[in-house]
């Protein structure tokens, strides 16, 4: 099966298969169709794939005749992509099955199902270690089986391979890891049903990320029985990419509307809850007049509704790079899901590596749960490996860009530790501020430091985060001045005036600002071979920003007004391969590909050799052959796991082939 992003942000994905039947969106919500009992016309729903039950077909006579006769499409009377389980839920609830897994496998090729699943042993959460080892053990055995099964019988159908190992992160993980070993097509996660029931979404959160964390990149992962839409983003962001749903009949059996917000009874409406076509046209009055049959169907029309919004909302979230905005948004709906969220911080250096560099939304800080956002992690690691000054100069935010709005009298600063003569020329200029910590002044515009909105009332969490690193971060250093409003501001409880206070000012100088960014950007030391010879700087008329940098009448880089990142020009990639050394930066490709590669034309997964651990999406990347001989330069679409994970779909987006110069 070939699965292609389109899109991406944080673990987040929009992307694309192929079954039999039509090609599949992720994310993307699959509707559970019971077999004999379908009241719901789906089509109008637009959806692109169902799921239904194979065992419960199997079971019944009527229906597996007619299944193997016509198909499974034409049984539940649906021409999209059709997954079908296999009998695990049941196994689950009854402890029992009447088939074996083989029997199971090769009846759903023979229903034709596009999307078949081998009968894997679901652990409930809690269990005991034993039992969930001994369960695994099963599980995996099936699955061996069941892609045996595929492989020599040269089925058409897709090959779903379930994900166990209850509550135990490292028996999640180690179940990923054995699966993804069989090269399946699609990885669900199963047995969670009962931690959304529980409302015990924290535990939720480590089961997805300790899974997920261990499957292919290149294969789509399905999140069995999250129905909810209120969970949607979270799961998205940690990188589910199908769902499937009965709660949307479940639910308006009880006379439950699902929404984005949580789950509303009828009987407590007074009016209705969204404004899809049955709330636009029935009241609550309406519906409860109803005869139940009819009143059932409607509400399960308006939970489907709901959830697809819900999937179309994350999938624009996603192209717009404002993802983890909308999963703060929905996370503040319920106690327990901003608790979920609040967890998924722990593993905001998992996140990072999957979050593009760039991005075309800002970054919105909306209290304490944003402090372990990926990009804010990024940064202060960046800040760590930065090159230092002797001393260090603490500023209070001003308009954004910082740099471009100082005062022309900063004002007293107070001294930390002992106090030196001051050497303007020696000294790192920052600001603190929420969420970032320290921004140097000399890089404030790259993002996302300048495109960032706070609140100007700041909260305590956001206070101590940064108190917090203001007091690690100083030892760097050897004399600190602290503006006093920044003492004022962090509660640094400073008395003594630094008596040169009066002298200390800041003038950012452009080469010094292209350099600073490019040190950012690609790594330390590198602005100084980037950037040398004599340096003319063009900027833009209209803005006053820096656009275009040229090294003795040579095109080095052009600066991106949107984010203040580099895009190199050839003579740019060319000082930046020989600035630093390999892997650093570069994708390497095959010999198939060095051709095609040099004529400028776009790289793609399958080509690529070995690639920099560091590269994120939208970086611009060297790209060389295995001698370390520079063929082109671009702009990365995936990051470094995604690019030696996939056979399909392009890595690199190519600015231009190395022409020799």
């Amino acid at each position: 099966m070939n699965f292609t992003i389109k899109s991406k942000d944080s673990r987040g994905r929009i992307g694309t298969f192929e079954t039999a039947h039509g090609f599949v969106r992720t994310p993307n919500l699959m509707p559970v169709i019971h077999p004999g009992k379908q009241t719901i016309d789906i089509s109008k729903f637009d959806a692109d794939i169902v799921i239904t039950n194979a065992y419960l077909i199997y079971k019944d006579e009527k229906l597996k005749s007619k299944a193997l006769n016509n198909g499974v499409h034409d049984l539940i009377n649906f021409d999209g992509s059709i997954m079908t389980d296999s009998g695990s839920y049941q196994l689950s609830v009854y402890g029992d099955v009447e088939v074996n897994n083989q029997e199971i496998i090769e009846f759903q090729e023979a229903i034709k199902t596009d999307i078949g699943t081998s009968l894997d042993i679901p652990t409930p959460p809690y269990s005991t270690r034993t039992k969930t080892e001994e369960d695994l053990k099963v599980t995996l055995n099936r699955a061996k089986e069941a892609k045996g099964i595929k492989d020599n019988k040269k089925m058409n159908m897709l090959l779903n391979s379930v994900v166990q190992g209850s509550t135990f992160p490292d028996l999640r993980s180690k179940s990923a890891k054995d699966l993804s070993a069989l090269n399946c097509d699609i990885y669900p996660i199963g047995a969670i049903v009962p931690l959304m029931e529980s409302y015990h979404y924290s535990d939720l959160v480590d089961v997805i990320m300790s899974s997920v964390s261990n499957l292919p990149d290149s294969k789509p992962r399905h999140l069995m029985g999250a129905g909810h839409p209120m969970l949607f983003s979270l799961a998205v962001a940690m990188g589910c990419d199908l769902f499937d749903s009965a709660a949307y009949i479940l639910y308006a059996k009880n006379d439950r509307f699902l929404t984005i917000r949580g789950t509303y009874k009828l009987g407590d409406l007074h009016e209705m809850p969204c404004s899809c076509e049955v709330c636009s046209k029935y009241t609550p009055d309406d519906l409860r007049a109803m005869d139940k049959k009819e009143r059932t169907r409607l509400i399960a029309e308006h939970n489907l509704h709901v959830s697809f919004a819900e999937i179309r909302v994350i999938r624009q979230a996603i192209i717009d790079g404002s993802l983890m905005e909308l999963v703060e948004e929905r996370s503040r709906v319920h106690p327990t899901l901003l608790n979920a969220y609040r967890k998924l911080g722990d593993y905001s250096n998992n996140l990072e590596v999957y979050e593009p560099r760039v991005k075309k939304s800002a970054f919105f800080y909306s209290g304490a749960e944003s402090l372990k956002r990926p990009e804010v992690t990024r940064h202060l690691i960046k800040l760590d490996e930065m090159n230092k000054k002797r001393d260090l100069a603490i500023l209070p935010p001003y308009k954004k860009p910082y740099s471009n709005h100082l005062p022309d009298k900063l004002g007293d600063f107070y001294v930390y530790g002992d106090e030196m003569e001051i050497d303007l020329d020696n000294i790192d200029f920052m600001v603190a501020d929420i969420p970032f910590g320290l921004v140097p002044l000399n890089i404030d515009e790259a993002y996302p430091l300048s495109q960032h909105e706070s609140p100007k009332i700041k909260d305590i969490d956001g206070i101590e985060f940064v108190k917090s690193f203001l007091l690690d971060f100083v030892w760097n250093y050897s004399q600190i001045l602290i503006h006093s409003n920044v003492a004022e501001d962090y509660q640094l409880c400073l008395y003594r005036t630094h008596p040169q206070s009066n002298i200390i000012d800041f003038k950012i100088n452009d080469h010094d600002k292209i350099k600073a960014i490019a040190d950012y950007q690609f790594g330390n030391k590198v602005g100084d071979a980037l950037f040398k010879g004599e340096i003319e700087i063009e900027k833009s008329k209209k803005t006053g920003k820096i656009r275009h940098v040229y090294c003795d009448g040579k095109l080095v880089a052009n600066m991106r007004a949107s984010d203040s990142y580099f895009v190199l020009a050839k003579k740019g990639a060319i000082r930046l391969h020989k600035a630093i050394k390999f892997p650093k930066n570069r994708v390497v490709v095959n010999a198939d590909s060095e051709p095609f590669t040099r004529e400028g034309k776009s790289v793609f997964s399958k080509f690529v050799l070995n690639c920099d651990s560091n590269i994120r999406a939208n970086d611009e990347v060297l790209i060389v052959n295995e001698n370390d001989d520079l063929l082109a330069f671009g702009k990365s679409l995936l990051n470094c796991n995604e690019m030696m994970n996939f056979n399909v779909g392009q890595a690199i987006k190519n600015r231009s082939g190395y022409l020799r110069c």
